[in-house]
């Protein structure tokens, strides 16, 4: 299963539109990087943020989860609490293409500070704005910065198309625009 290249990624992303908006050269002055890479996309947060408070002492519950865990902010920056966690999503729309199966990982600059990145795998024929959860480890507030890279997506392609995809199961998260929470 290898690991596509910046040439693979920029063709898919201009001419199947596998990535919108694209950044064809990663952006670096002053701020976290996105864009292409030599064998990834370091993808950007919006300015969207659901962060996780414990106000009324709620059980976390992924079968029946309660959207009012969250406070949301909008704006250039996200502070989140020690010890807690913020959900956002990329400014990048993906479609993945049938052989392809995409894995994401955190920006080194944001994991040397104790902020871990968590997305699971972007499966062949999903598309969608990713749905981003960035965890503080630390027992400090930590900053996150909207418009700015956040993780970085590596594309493997399988040895063949797979003989179910995404969009074959209708799957649950199909087309998710913005932040989406927990569904059943």
């Amino acid at each position: 299963m290898p690991v596509m290249p910046d040439h693979w990624i920029r063709t898919q992303a201009l001419e199947n539109k596998m990535i919108s908006p694209f950044v064809e050269e990663q952006k670096r002055d002053g701020v976290v990087s996105y864009g292409l890479s030599s064998y990834g996309y370091d993808a950007r947060c919006s300015d969207q943020f659901k962060i996780f408070t414990n106000v009324d002492s709620a059980i976390v519950d992924p079968k029946n989860f309660n959207p009012n865990s969250f406070v949301d902010r909008t704006g250039p920056v996200c502070i989140i609490p020690p010890n807690s966690f913020a959900l956002t999503h990329t400014v990048e729309y993906f479609r993945i293409p049938r052989d392809i199966l995409v894995i994401c990982l955190g920006k080194s600059t944001y994991a040397r500070c104790g902020i871990i990145v968590n997305v699971t795998p972007l499966e062949p024929e999903w598309e969608g704005q990713v749905t981003i959860e960035i965890s503080n480890t630390t027992p400090l507030p930590a900053k996150i910065y909207a418009g700015e890279g956040i993780c970085q997506f590596l594309f493997l392609q399988g040895s063949s198309p797979c003989e179910t995809s995404y969009a074959d199961k209708s799957g649950k998260y199909m087309g998710q625009r913005g932040v989406s929470l927990p569904r059943m």
